[in-house]
C-alpha cells in the first residue's frame, strides 16, 4: 500500500531465523515501529509518514504476521516466543546499519518491545509501549473481568487445531469482530486498510502463526519472564493507553510498569485500543514529546 507510506521503501530482510517484511522511510535517528494483533505494519500509516520527517522509520511485520515469515510450530512454542520475535527485529535493525535505536510497540509488538528491552538493553535507547501491561501481570491477576475482556488470550492459546479451524471458517467475521470490539467502532478504519488486514489474516498460515504467538504468551513467555524477573527496563519508557480501552478499565498502567522499569512516564489517550489509528494526532503528540532526535 505505497500510497499510505509515501517515499517509503519496501524490503524483506533475511535474518538468521525468519524473513521479516519492512517498510523504511525518512531520515534521522532510527525508530522501529512494531504492530499488534490482528494487524500488520500498515497500522502505522497515519503516523509513520509524519514521524519520518524527523526519524528513519522502520515499520515491520512481526514473524507470523503480514508478509513476514511464518516458521513451523514446535512443541514448546519457542518459535513464537517474544524472545525470538525481539531477536528478529534487532537483526533487522542491525542489517540496516542501526546498532542503537528507539522502538514503539503496540499490543503484541509492545510485548516484543518489553522483551527486547530486557534482552538487548544496549540496543534500545528509548521505548514506548501502547495499550498493554506485562504479560505475566495479566495472567497473575486474572479474574472473571479479565477473562471476559481478554477472552481471545484464552481462546487463541488452546491446542491446535481448535482456534485455527474455527477462525478459518469465517476469518472476515472474526477479524471484524476483533477490530470492532477493541476499538471504538470502525470509523477509524479505511476500507483499503481493512482489506489489507483481511488479505493477510485470511492466510491459513497467518491464522496458525498468530495462534502460536498467543500459545507462546501463555507458556514459554511466562517461563522467560519468571527466569528474568529481577531484570528491569533501564531505558526511558513511555506508556500510553486508550482511555476507552480495556487496559484503562482494568489496570493502573503506570503503577504496574513501575514494577518493571526504572524510568516510566505516560498518559491515557482519548480512544480505544488502536491508538495510532483511532487518535493519530494525540498519539503523535505524545510520542513526539518523548522520542529523542539526538543521534545517541
Amino acid at each position: 500500500m505505497p500510497q499510505l507510506f509515501p517515499g517509503f521503501e519496501q524490503r524483506v530482510i533475511d535474518t538468521d531465523q525468519c524473513p521479516i517484511a519492512a517498510r523504511i522511510g525518512g531520515s534521522g535517528p532510527p525508530l522501529l515501529l512494531l504492530h499488534g494483533y490482528p494487524e500488520s505494519h500498515v497500522m502505522w500509516h497515519k503516523v509513520a509518514p509524519r514521524l519520518a520527517e524527523r526519524f528513519t522509520v522502520v515499520a515491520t511485520d512481526l514473524r507470523g504476521y503480514g508478509d513476514s515469515g511464518k516458521p513451523a510450530s514446535d512443541a514448546d512454542h519457542r518459535a513464537y516466543s517474544k524472545r525470538l520475535m525481539a531477536a528478529d527485529q534487532v537483526a533487522v535493525m542491525e542489517q540496516l546499519g542501526h546498532e542503537r535505536f528507539q522502538v514503539v510497540g503496540h499490543d503484541r509488538g509492545a510485548r516484543v518491545t518489553h522483551r527486547m528491552c530486557l534482552d538487548w538493553p544496549d540496543r534500545v535507547r528509548r521505548a514506548a509501549v501502547l495499550d498493554i501491561v506485562p504479560t505475566s501481570h495479566v495472567f497473575e491477576t486474572a479474574d472473571q473481568r479479565i477473562a471476559r475482556r481478554y477472552y481471545h488470550w484464552f481462546f487463541l492459546s488452546q491446542p491446535a487445531p481448535l482456534p485455527e479451524r474455527l477462525i478459518s471458517n469465517e476469518p472476515e467475521f472474526y477479524l471484524d469482530a476483533k477490530l470492532k470490539s477493541w476499538g471504538q467502532g470502525t470509523a477509524w478504519l479505511p476500507a483499503e486498510v481493512r482489506s489489507e488486514y483481511l488479505r493477510c489474516f485470511s492466510d491459513p498460515e497467518t491464522i496458525r502463526a498468530t495462534c502460536e504467538d498467543y500459545r507462546a504468551g501463555a507458556t514459554i513467555d511466562l517461563t522467560d519472564h519468571a527466569t528474568d524477573r529481577e531484570l528491569r527496563i533501564r531505558c526511558p519508557l513511555l506508556v500510553l493507553w486508550g482511555a476507552r480501552a480495556v487496559v484503562h478499565e482494568l489496570y493502573d498502567a503506570l503503577s504496574v510498569w513501575r514494577e518493571w522499569a526504572d524510568d516510566v512516564a505516560g498518559e491515557p489517550i482519548d480512544c480505544g485500543h488502536y491508538l495510532p489509528e483511532e487518535a493519530p494526532d494525540e498519539t503523535l503528540r505524545a510520542l513526539s514529546g518523548f522520542l529523542s532526535e539526538s543521534s545517541d
